[in-house]
């Protein structure tokens, strides 16, 4: 990045902040891993697959939800990098991802919320 030239010299760092500024593609990335966030029943599903290993169908029931809104939700949550699938057979199974970023998301979640995990946490 070239060097930012800005119109008034407050003596507060700014160039150099603005010279360490990750780029926007960067920003994107981040933007786009928020956008899954925004919705609880994304957040439901995720916090369920850090405790569990599942499949669409019984996903569908524990949260209450058809088949094909889970499946999209899985989507969503697996291009973000927050989970990860296997599959047995004709039988898809999803868990969360083993990531700094699904580690954080969890954390997030659990202490938003106070909550504590169940014995079974892909986290602890």
């Amino acid at each position: 990045m070239s060097e930012t030239r800005l119109p008034h010299d407050h003596g507060n760092n700014s160039t150099a902040a603005a010279r360490n500024m990750p780029s926007d593609g960067e920003f994107l990335k981040a933007a786009t891993a928020f956008k899954q966030l925004g919705d609880s029943s994304r957040l439901r599903i995720f916090w369920l697959l850090c405790h569990c290993e599942e499949c669409v169908i019984n996903i569908s029931a524990i949260v209450g939800m058809s088949s094909p809104a889970v499946s999209h939700h899985l989507r969503l949550l697996k291009t973000a990098g927050f989970i990860q699938s296997r599959r047995e057979g004709k039988e898809v199974y999803y868990t969360a991802a083993d990531t700094p970023t699904a580690q954080l998301l969890h954390d997030m979640i659990k202490q938003l919320l106070a909550l504590e995990c169940p014995e079974e946490c892909h986290f602890e």
